[in-house]
């Protein structure tokens, strides 16, 4: 009877010192850690993907080369039918520094679209496959990979932008500046800056430059707000009279920006 339970001992050891020996099974890569089975996604989809044994490889560093991230670790692959619209990529609330690259083309012939650290917007032409990498660009100094949380949004609306400019103007007699000014409305942009270009023709030959600017912010709203920007001329000084101006106005949004201009004669008067 002691000789059995000396023998189930053993044993017993014998397997316990198996176990602790015996090396834990390593995490297995996700899915999509290749370029062939990139993950199909459309606008709308996301998820919370844990990329701690993701790899890179040479793919990963071909769509790099025209993008130039400082690390393409732990990334995953993801691939988007385009369907003309904006498209806005959000990695920003990973628990690590997450960034996209977007790419189309080929494997191993890819051309970069768009790339940048945490959200990256382009807009996806219909009969496009676009192919997405998520990374880790170490630009915590950290790496490789954690709890990747990627979003596919659809872009908010593109900035629209109209300018317009009065017909009479007002100058400085002493110092030669003239004033220049007018309305704008804009939409889906967080500010406007509008560049005046004024020419005045003074005898024969002779000419006056200028220019002048207006920058205002949030004020993108749809309604018609006015605008005027002093205008130093270069040479010489401006005078009463007619004088031929340019203005272009520039909104921005998100991802995208609009621009528009308006060529205007304006009678500039004495103030």
């Amino acid at each position: 009877m002691k000789t059995l339970i000396k023998v189930v001992t053993v044993v017993a050891l014998a397997l316990s010192a198996l176990a602790v020996s015996t090396p834990a099974a390593l995490a297995a890569p996700p899915v999509n850690d290749t370029f062939p089975n990139a993950t199909p996604v459309a606008v709308g989809f996301n998820e919370v993907l844990d990329t701690a044994a993701a790899t890179t490889d040479s793919n990963d560093a071909q769509l790099n080369a025209s993008c130039g991230a400082p690390a393409t670790d732990a990334s995953v692959w993801y691939v988007l039918q385009g369907t003309d619209q904006g498209v806005v990529i959000d990695v920003s609330q990973s628990n690590y520094s997450a960034g996209i690259l977007v790419g189309t083309g080929t494997q191993g012939n890819l051309q970069t679209l768009a790339c940048g650290p945490g959200t990256v917007g382009f807009f996806a032409a219909a009969g496009t496959t676009y192919y997405v990498l998520a990374i880790d660009d170490q630009f915590d100094g950290a790496g490789n990979g954690g709890l990747l949380n990627i979003q596919f949004n659809q872009a908010p609306p593109p900035p629209t932008v109209d300018i317009a400019v009065s017909r009479f103007g007002t100058m400085n007699g002493r110092t030669g500046v003239a004033r220049i000014s007018g309305t704008y409305t804009c939409t889906n942009g967080g500010s406007i800056d509008t560049l005046v270009n004024a020419r005045q023709n003074v005898g024969v030959r002779a000419s006056v430059f200028g220019f002048g600017e207006f920058f205002e912010v949030g004020t993108c709203d749809g309604a018609s707000h006015p605008w005027s920007a002093d205008v130093f001329p270069e040479s010489g000084k401006f005078a009463g009279g007619k004088t031929i101006t340019l203005t272009f106005a520039f909104s921005c949004g998100s991802f995208e920006c609009a621009d528009g201009f308006v060529e205007q004669t304006v009678l500039l008067r004495g103030r």
